[in-house]
């Protein structure tokens, strides 16, 4: 399979390169040259196959030509070491939970597998693997988790000051060993920005072996449309037309569902769920696309003003406008609707969500027509937010998991970061000798 970049000013290149470069030389986000649909065959056996029987079938459509299959089936088997079950908790609504692998949040499936790919395709580098990753919150804990202790490669997070919950930053800048937490005076946006000029440095590229491990490395969003196949096998064929809404930042989560759409997964259209960050909800209304600073709200994780992966969408449309709106609607909600939705879902189905889960689920209840049926992304565990969210419901209706616990017992240890790309790039070289 060939990758090519959305940008189209860069040549083709193969799996190994688009995953261990990250971005583009031209600044581009790689895409798959074909997006293979699966046989009928396969959805009308969908419901009897495991989950990990389901994910390898899908990851053999993008990565099969390139890693022989038992070390592809090798590597779905280790990521999806845990489930993503789909609760009903009203009529025709369902939660699907993205929040029990190892740092609880949704992340963890596309970062672990992401880490076994970057290995497998580095074991006979000699020299160490720099991976830079920007996160607003979840991307954060979930790389450096995936990754820790990876012989070979260091992780650089880079994380917005002040702007990530206690227990997410808790699960990153504790870890030590080859993880290096950069706490950078400034927003999610700042922190992306710096990445990617990391990655467009000459300097830096002949001294060092760059790669991402944000969404924008199609080794991260790609494993997310495992996740869309099991939700609809759990369904056991039930005849009402599917909608998804996902809680929408850099777009990555949504974007891999479009994917599992064109492969042939039965979805009639997805949701584009947005805290008060609407650039992507402004476009689906009068077709422009601009982007702006973000904004700070209680569903942090969605706090981008700039969001990376929308050029994958719009490369996907061929920039059709109308086309997008086919598929995708976007809402947008306030910090006081976000609070409002949690509430209302708690004290009606007892049903606890996070303020991503929440924004998702009032979409859903605002926008769902009697012929569908939707499920929304509860992207992380509530008590990775036990706060905020403690403030809406009342304390002692969020159980703390005792992966956390442990977690927050850590010692903070983080490199503060200025918002000059030549303080981060001074550390890099300090880093690669």
């Amino acid at each position: 399979m060939k990758f090519y970049s959305t940008n189209r000013l860069s040549p083709e290149v193969d799996l190994r390169t688009a995953v261990t470069k990250g971005l583009a030389p031209d600044r581009g986000l790689y895409m798959p040259e074909t997006i293979y649909p699966l046989d009928p065959s396969f959805f009308a056996q969908m419901e009897t196959l495991t989950f990990q029987e389901m994910a390898f079938r899908v990851a053999e459509k993008f990565f099969g030509e390139d890693i022989p299959a038992e070390k592809l089936e090798e590597i779905v088997n280790e990521t999806l070491s845990f489930g993503t079950p789909l609760i009903e908790i009203e009529p025709d609504i369902y939660s699907l939970e993205l929040f029990h692998g190892p740092t609880l949040a949704f992340k963890d499936v596309g970062a672990r597998f992401m880490a076994r790919m970057l290995s497998y395709f580095l074991s006979e580098e000699k020299e160490t693997v720099h991976v830079l990753v920007a996160t607003s919150g979840d991307t954060g804990s979930a790389v450096a988790n995936g990754f820790l202790g990876i012989e070979g490669i260091r992780v650089h997070v880079l994380y917005p000051k002040g702007k990530v919950s206690e227990i997410q930053e808790k699960q990153f800048v504790t870890l030590g060993q080859n993880i290096t937490a950069l706490e950078v005076d400034g927003s999610f946006d700042d922190c992306q920005a710096l990445v990617k000029s990391a990655f467009m440095d000459e300097e830096l590229q002949r001294k060092m072996v760059l790669t991402s491990a944000n969404s924008i490395n199609v080794a991260r969003f790609l494993p997310q449309a495992f996740y869309y196949f099991n939700a609809v096998a759990q369904l056991k064929k039930k005849h009402k037309k599917i909608v998804f809404s996902v809680p929408s930042g850099n777009f990555g989560n949504l974007t891999a569902g479009l994917m599992a759409k064109r492969m042939g997964l039965p979805i009639e259209r997805f949701i584009a769920a947005n805290n008060s960050n609407d650039v992507v909800y402004q476009y689906l209304k009068n077709g422009i696309y601009k982007t702006k600073p973000s904004v700070s709200t209680i569903a942090n994780a969605m706090d981008v003003g700039d969001p990376s992966n929308f050029a994958r969408i719009l490369d996907l449309y061929g920039q059709d406008h109308a086309g997008i709106c086919k598929d995708m609607t976007g809402t947008t909600y306030s910090d006081d609707q976000i609070r409002e939705s949690l509430l209302s879902c708690f004290t009606k189905t007892e049903y606890l969500t996070d303020p991503h889960g929440a924004v998702a689920y009032r979409a859903l209840k605002e926008h769902l027509q009697p012929d569908e049926l939707g499920i929304f992304l509860e992207t992380a565990h509530p008590a990775k937010f036990t706060e905020t969210v403690e403030e809406i419901v009342g304390k002692g209706n969020v159980p703390m998991p005792e992966r956390l616990q442990e977690f927050m017992k850590g010692e903070k240890k983080t490199v503060p970061m200025g918002l000059e790309f030549g303080e981060f790039k001074k550390y890099l070289l300090s880093e690669s000798t």
